[in-house]
């Protein structure tokens, strides 16, 4: 079954030319079926690029998924056309207002990492959406920042500074092969990190409840399941296309940013070569295998989401 997009969002026909099955609304009507309500906070500046990665991802399952673009109140995007943001985009509070409820819910990432959480200009509206998540959300995913704001606002989980960026291509341990998020997964799974902080294992442990999926000696813990929360945070990249770390070593490069060449990234390391994607199909199981989770879970009643 195909996700349900706008016909003119740019995700629709990049996606569609990959073969990924897309479907507008006028058809998605006329199924006899509930789709899957999935929600996309979007924090990163390139919008129209994360959309398309998450829509990527959650659009592979063999369920109908309805997905909603969603931005801060008061944060205004200056890397993505007004006009866009005003056509496919609504509010946290224009969401809120209306009482709906969402099967899930993706936090994205934010380039924000050196600002103490307290310090983000959209703090207390992002707190305000993670306590709304309890009452509105059946399953909520916080990537990298996204993860970490979670983890510290839920548990006060802090980050750390990292002394040079974590960067590249990184093996990760399954730690916890029995969990129905890593059905179908190695043993041990290459996934990309772009990061100026990290969360310990140590600080995690402390914390009654919550389980570490897959970690790694060398960046820490990846994908930790808080139950008690209904979520999950993974703080790597598993949606990054083929080119993503390219474009930000390029960029940096191009900048003069001190930046060292993603590790294990290009053949032989060396950054005149194509890189090669070796995540791509881990990252379609651990997405297909969170929203089949939802999918046994989630009341057919939405209404019904956080009465439990």
């Amino acid at each position: 079954m195909p996700i349900r997009l706008p016909e003119t969002l740019p995700a629709f026909d990049i996606l569609d030319r990959e073969g990924v099955m897309v479907m507008g609304e006028g058809r998605a009507a006329r199924q006899d079926i509930r789709p899957l309500r999935i929600g996309l906070l979007n924090l990163m500046p390139m919008k129209i690029t994360t959309e398309t990665q998450f829509a990527r991802l959650i659009g592979a399952t063999p369920l109908q998924i309805d997905l909603s673009l969603i931005r801060m109140s008061d944060h205004q995007s200056r890397h993505t056309a007004p006009e866009h943001m005003e056509t496919f985009y609504r509010t946290f509070a224009e969401v809120e207002a209306t009482g709906e409820k969402f099967d899930g819910l993706i936090v994205t990432g934010a380039p924000i990492e050196h600002l103490d959480f307290e310090q983000v200009t959209y703090w207390d509206e992002l707190r305000r959406v993670f306590d709304w998540t309890q009452s509105h959300v059946q399953s909520t995913f916080g990537v990298c920042w996204g993860g970490m704001a979670m983890a510290w606002h839920f548990h006060g989980i802090p980050k750390h500074i990292l002394d040079h960026k974590a960067f590249g291509c990184f093996r990760q341990r399954v730690l916890v092969p029995t969990s129905p998020y890593l059905r179908g997964f190695s043993d041990d799974v290459l996934i990309p990190v772009s990061r100026w902080t990290e969360m310990r294992q140590a600080d995690i442990d402390k914390v009654p409840g919550l389980v570490t999926l897959i970690g790694s000696d060398e960046v820490g813990p990846c994908l930790v399941e808080d139950a008690a929360h209904r979520s999950l945070w993974i703080f790597n990249h598993f949606e990054y296309d083929s080119e993503t770390l390219k474009r930000e070593y390029d960029r940096d490069v191009a900048n003069g940013t001190p930046i060292n060449v993603p590790q294990n990234y290009y053949p032989d390391n060396d950054p005149s070569r194509v890189p090669l994607n070796r995540w791509r199909s881990h990252a379609h199981l651990l997405y297909g295998n969170w929203i089949n989770e939802i999918y046994q879970s989630t009341p057919y009643d939405l209404n019904e989401i956080g009465r439990g």
